[in-house]
């Protein structure tokens, strides 16, 4: 339904906005309590399509993670190493600034470690790991301050029942979180600091005019800004064709309590494709897009029956292997990748700026990316 806007709401609500965010993700989020933080008395408001940030924000595995050994070996096939390392040090500390920003109660952060798994067939990725273990953590020591991030741990892999993994490597410095108490968490801090956000809003245009910005919604409103920032990750490409990031579809279950669960911790497996952890006594699972990179480049939600076989299989034979389980709900999230993993944050005009392509580590790297943002939209 398309309502103009009163001269009571252009004149309350809209009349003079410093920042308008489109997105009221991590990095929307972010961005807008940084802004304030800095300068409290500019007028900050965030602009979400839907009831909920329903991108990744919102539904992502909730992992506190930086990069599994196999998922490392393979982005140091495709990019410079300490363009690999780097980002890897921006995981890291921007999973240190979120727990320090938000408190780790309020985003429910376990540190219970996490691992990767190796099947029989897998051979020889492991011991390809085990070749850079020492070199890896030689790295790792002065970016986690931890002295062995990556160990072998065989010797606990019958601890969780799984079968045909024969070896487990451990990454000490992981966790995991509650994603929607984390988000519930970023949006009253957000309001905490007179940020205002508006749901039910989607962006149609953005128009450059002398003194900024105007922003057509599609109910027909529109709202002049002095700065805006696109910080719609994998949907940035709808109003921003020219931005190099892609969607990309991750599908999730979890299923129903499972009162005798074993597993603990978060999972990683196949260079990170595959993914999966404890909810209390639930298990989450997800991933698989790697069966089908292309088709799952989509910014549409929805499942494919190949990806959701593979995930059931999997629990079937490898996590709980002769356990009866049932799944609760499927889900799924749309992610902002592309050739390079490292955040897009730039300006676009003296009025527009951008900060997209998480790269699927939003839990990581979307505070500090939001922060980097708001220093970006504060010198324009």
């Amino acid at each position: 339904m398309k309502i103009n806007l009163s001269f009571w709401e252009k004149e309350a609500f809209f009349k003079t906005v410093d920042v308008l965010i489109v997105g009221s993700g991590i990095v929307g989020l972010s961005t807008a309590i940084a802004l304030k933080e800095n300068n409290p008395k500019q007028k900050v408001a965030v602009f979400e399509r839907g009831p909920l940030p329903v991108g990744a924000s919102t539904r992502n595995a909730g992992f506190a993670c930086f990069g599994s050994m196999t998922e490392l070996l393979d982005d140091l096939t495709h990019q410079k190493e300490e363009k690999v390392w780097a980002l890897v040090e921006k995981r890291w500390r921007g999973l240190q600034r979120l727990r320090a920003r938000l408190g780790d109660d309020h985003i429910g952060y376990r540190h219970w470690g996490g691992y990767e798994l190796f099947q029989s067939t897998e051979q020889k990725s492991y011991e390809a790991c085990l070749d850079s273990m020492k070199s890896f953590n030689q790295t790792l020591s002065s970016i986690t301050g931890l002295p062995a991030t990556f160990s072998k741990a065989d010797q606990v892999k019958d601890r969780f029942g799984f079968q045909n993994v024969p070896h487990l490597i451990y990454n000490q410095g992981e966790g995991q979180i509650h994603t929607g108490r984390m988000m519930a968490a970023l949006l009253a801090l957000a309001r905490e600091k007179d940020v205002d956000v508006y749901n039910g809003m989607e962006v149609a245009d953005l128009e450059s005019i002398s003194r900024g910005i105007k922003v057509h919604f599609r109910n027909n409103w529109q709202i002049t800004a002095t700065q805006v920032l696109i910080a719609t990750n994998g949907f940035a490409q709808q109003l921003l064709p020219e931005l190099q990031v892609k969607p990309a579809r991750n599908q999730v279950l979890v299923t129903k309590p499972l009162p005798s669960l074993k597993i603990q911790g978060t999972f990683h497996y196949d260079r990170g494709f595959f993914y999966f952890r404890n909810v209390k006594d639930r298990v989450l699972l997800g991933g698989g897009r790697c069966l089908d990179l292309e088709g799952e480049e989509t910014d549409e939600f929805g499942f494919t029956t190949a990806i959701q076989n593979r995930l059931v299989d999997l629990l079937q034979t490898v996590i709980l292997p002769g356990m009866p389980f049932e799944i609760d709900t499927w889900w799924s999230g749309i992610m902002g990748v592309g050739d390079q993993k490292t955040p897009i944050v730039r300006r676009l005009g003296p009025h527009l700026s951008v900060a997209v392509r998480l790269g699927g580590m939003g839990v990581a790297i979307g505070t500090q990316t939001g922060e980097e943002a708001a220093r970006l939209v504060s010198d324009g």
